[in-house]
């Protein structure tokens, strides 16, 4: 039977009222009537158009695909419920007996916008150094809220690995890179290696969804951190609000289970940060690598003070970001 539009809209003023959005998500059937459309406000043209007024010199980054490099799009990865999750893989020509290190790419957009292709270029890039890149989606928060997207990444690492021999990948080296909300992602993904929490559904449940290594470009470390600009709602209701279905106030346990600074500890992978000048996107950065040091684990800092937030996707950026990426990884892992 149909619900009503005036009962489901009550509902959702009362939850509102007191700061509550997930039990009052809808579900089922209700879920499909009322489905958000597609946030498309996260674009690289978007951001390229924002940037240029205080940046007239910049320019969106296309560099010419490396010779040698292939690629596979649309791969379907994970299937939850009825929605197929895709990625798009992108590797060089193997030698017999050539394994190569794989690298999980992740994109921005505030959890609720912004999609895969937006870092293809840095993806052909990678391969044509040696990596195999991935390119994923995931579910953002017009979907499903916290925790949906990190497990359908993790799940996309497992992709990965259960797809090894197809695309010669080293199963012992993989990485996790992503920008804004996909450096957030990609900083708790490593470092809950093993944490069943964050892993769900039944695909490819007998590979290991661990990195060891992770590149956060401009994503927050803590959301319950005094540098961080998370959380304020006082004009319009913040990203994070929107993808962990409550406020801070309200689930502060929510946004302390989501940052990665939390988890800490021996078996943390390597970090690499890459930064620009605007301080509260990478919130817990520094306490962080201060952590990390004291565990005698390798981490390092590259900082663009004058950089807009999207840096990565832009020349003069692009490509020390690229070459950043790539000494870091070469470092932790090592060529055989």
């Amino acid at each position: 039977m149909p619900v009503s539009p005036l009962l489901v809209v009550t509902r959702l003023l009362r939850c509102l009222s007191i700061g509550l959005l997930l039990p009052c998500v809808p579900t089922g059937a209700l879920a499909q009537q009322l489905a958000s459309p597609r946030d498309t406000s996260f674009t690289v043209h978007s951001a390229y158009v924002k940037a240029k007024k205080q940046h007239p010199d910049i320019s969106i980054a296309r560099p010419p695909v490396p010779r040698g490099v292939r690629a596979q799009t649309k791969l379907t990865y994970c299937t939850p419920g009825s929605r197929a999750l895709q990625l798009d893989v992108f590797y060089p020509k193997a030698k017999r007996r050539q394994q190569f290190p794989a690298v999980l790419l992740i994109h921005g957009g505030g959890w609720r916008s912004g999609d895969r292709s937006q870092h293809v270029p840095l993806a052909q890039q990678l391969a044509g150094r040696g990596f195999v890149a991935v390119t994923a989606e995931y579910r953002l928060s017009t979907e499903a809220p916290y925790p949906a997207a990190v497990q359908d990444l993790k799940a996309a690492i497992r992709w990965m690995r259960a797809n090894a021999r197809t695309y010669a990948i080293d199963t012992t080296r993989v990485a996790v890179w992503g920008f804004s909300a996909g450096g957030q992602l990609a900083a708790l993904i490593g470092s809950t290696n093993g944490n069943s929490l964050f892993e769900a559904g039944s695909c490819h449940r007998p590979h290991s969804s661990a990195v060891q290594a992770i590149v956060d470009v401009d994503g927050i470390l803590a959301f319950l951190h005094p540098e961080s600009g998370e959380g304020n709602d006082s004009k319009s209701t913040s990203a994070a609000t929107y993808w962990f279905g409550s406020n801070k106030l309200t689930r502060p346990d929510l946004w302390q289970q989501a940052s990665a600074l939390s988890y800490v500890g021996a078996g943390t992978p390597p970090m690499l940060f890459i930064n620009s000048g605007v301080d509260r996107m990478h919130a817990g950065r520094d306490d962080m690598m201060r952590q990390l040091t004291a565990l005698g684990i390798y981490t390092e800092v590259h900082s663009f003070p004058e950089a807009p937030h999207p840096f990565p996707l832009f020349n003069p950026w692009f490509q020390p970001t690229l070459e950043y990426t790539v000494n870091f990884l070469n470092k932790v892992f090592p060529r055989r």
